[in-house]
């Protein structure tokens, strides 16, 4: 038997999806943005290394947790890290800086480490700027010895500091272009990322960063296609610089880079 179904009716079922997708969304995008952990595998005792906890307020009622490495009077790194883990997980990385005699500042987003709270894009930006106001704050740190690092979904934490703060240098590394993009690179999800809001917009935002920016990717990366890191570079306002890791995946670069990966870095964050 055929029942007829008005252009009302039919309405009525897209309003209902279209809320439903609203309503849900950021929990489904959370889900697969943010892969926190609580326990920390490592310290720094573990590596040798001298360092002083940070705990910090956000306006917003977190407590947040993080580790200052000094290796100098020189400038100070504040360390955006990726969507999984913790900051215990980027200490041979810290190490490299340091070998550098660049103090680093890395911090725990809510929801990571010992840091409170849930993880969310907004939390991520308040959080970001958190640790910066804490540079200049509490370190008594000048806006022109601030270079921000941001890896993978760091990237976009760095990014939106440097939208909203004085910095001296922005380096992006592994990052994407926007949830969006990242759907359309995604399987199944490719047929429904015309959709997708455009959240984590790194890529209408670094249009407007006057900085000098270096923006670092590997050519075998995974899990964020090269095409994205040289697509960001291409839209980023000037000054800019691109260097492309032969042979790193996602989270290697630095490993694969060795000396070289190294070298561009010094010479970068020495630029006048």
């Amino acid at each position: 038997m055929f029942f007829p179904v008005s252009w009302t009716w039919i309405l009525i079922l897209a309003i209902l999806l279209i809320i439903m997708f609203s309503v849900f969304y950021k929990k489904i995008e959370n889900h697969f943005v943010f892969a926190p952990q609580k326990k920390l595998d490592f310290s720094p005792s573990d590596y040798h290394m001298t360092w002083r906890d940070v705990y910090l307020d956000t306006p917003d009622g977190c407590l947040l947790h993080g580790w200052y490495f000094e290796a100098s009077e020189g400038p100070v790194v504040l360390f955006c890290h990726g969507n999984a883990g913790n900051i215990s997980h980027r200490l041979d990385f810290i190490k490299v800086l340091n070998s550098m005699a660049l103090n680093v500042f890395i911090f725990d987003y809510r929801g990571y480490g010992k840091s409170t709270g849930k993880p969310s894009e907004k939390g991520l930006y308040i959080d970001a700027l958190c640790a910066y106001d804490y540079l200049v704050e509490k370190e008594n740190k000048k806006p022109e010895e601030i270079i921000l690092l941001g890896r993978s979904l760091g990237a976009a934490a760095a990014i939106e500091i440097a939208g909203k703060r004085k910095v001296r240098l922005l380096i992006s590394e592994s990052g994407f272009l926007s949830t969006r993009h990242m759907a359309g690179h995604m399987g199944i999800y490719r047929l429904i990322s015309p959709f997708v809001p455009a959240n984590f917009n790194n890529l209408e935002k670094i249009k407007n960063i006057s900085v000098p920016k270096l923006i670092i990717h590997g050519d075998a990366d995974e899990m964020i296609p090269f095409s994205m890191g040289e697509r960001l570079f291409k839209e980023a306002a000037e000054p800019k610089q691109f260097y492309a890791v032969k042979g790193a995946g996602h989270n290697d670069t630095y490993v694969v880079g060795g000396e070289e990966y190294r070298e561009v870095l010094r010479a970068f964050v020495n630029k006048r």
